[in-house]
């Protein structure tokens, strides 16, 4: 536990951090940010602003030292800088795991069925092949998306009956991808929990979240789903974390169904847009 008064790092200095930041100081913490870029929304609220590079070990080393914990508000972060910074000793929450796993849309996929975590169908496309296999095993239509560094609804693809193979995958840079099925949901959620270090856990109500252009523009709590439904994404959500070996804030978005049944979408492995309220 990092006593009152310590001094908490955050990788990444986006809005999420700048929130992060701020929640800190009230707290009685300093908190200082490491990113690149040199006027960021967190860097102008924080204590201090430590610009370096994610692949500057020494930096990285030096910016632990200067931290009692260090944790991330972005989920892009190289997984080789969390590892950097775990080696120091400093606590890395979360660790190395949960970040691999959610930068490969492949790999969070395959993580989540283990877990027993229904997700939307879905195929790997490493070819134009595989990609015209796909869409026939979807009668189709699909969401083409790079496996790696999408969000926001970047790095995807509607694609509907007839749609150019080569084209699509230019579209996306041409790189590994996969292909969903379409889910035909009534309404999204996510469901919010926090685990400690000991394995504690606690959680919020489940928001329902409304997106535009692939962005979230609003999320109402709770969420208009049955009680039973509620529950099945937070205990699929403590079953990711406790998977995980999970430290800090994780959120899991699912795709609500007509008859109530639940899709994971995917999961934040950081503070999340719909837990603002919180």
């Amino acid at each position: 536990m990092v006593p009152v008064g310590g001094t908490i790092g955050i990788l990444g200095g986006g809005q999420l951090g700048r929130m992060l930041a701020d929640a800190g100081a009230k707290l009685g913490f300093d908190v200082i940010i490491y990113c690149p870029e040199t006027d960021t929304p967190a860097a102008r609220t924080a204590a201090r602003h430590w610009a370096g590079a994610f692949d500057d070990r020494d930096a990285l080393t030096a910016f632990a030292g200067a931290c009692d914990a260090v944790t991330l508000e972005w989920e892009n972060v190289p997984v080789t800088a969390i590892e950097t910074i775990a080696a120091t000793g400093t606590p890395m929450r979360p660790g190395a795991k949960a970040l691999a796993v959610a930068q490969d849309r492949a790999d969070e996929k395959t993580f989540l069925e283990h877990c027993g975590i229904p997700v939307t169908p879905w195929r790997p496309v490493d070819s134009a092949a595989d990609l015209r296999a796909a869409l026939a095993d979807f009668g189709g239509r699909g969401i083409l998306k790079t496996r790696r560094d999408g969000y926001d609804g970047k790095g995807q693809l509607r694609l509907g009956e007839g749609a150019e193979i080569g084209s699509a995958l230019d579209a996306l840079g041409g790189g590994p991808a996969i292909l969903e099925a379409f889910a035909p949901f009534e309404r999204e959620i996510s469901a919010l929990v926090v685990r400690g270090a000991d394995g504690a856990e606690t959680v919020w109500d489940t928001p329902e979240n409304t997106h535009r252009g692939g962005i979230l523009r609003r999320s109402a709590v709770p969420a208009d789903v049955s009680a039973a439904t509620a529950a099945n994404a937070i205990s699929a959500a403590r079953k990711l974390a406790s998977a995980l070996d999970y430290v800090g804030v994780l959120a899991l978005e699912f795709f609500v169904m007509a008859d109530g049944k639940l899709l994971a979408n995917e999961f934040a492995p950081r503070v999340h847009n719909s837990g603002h309220w919180t």
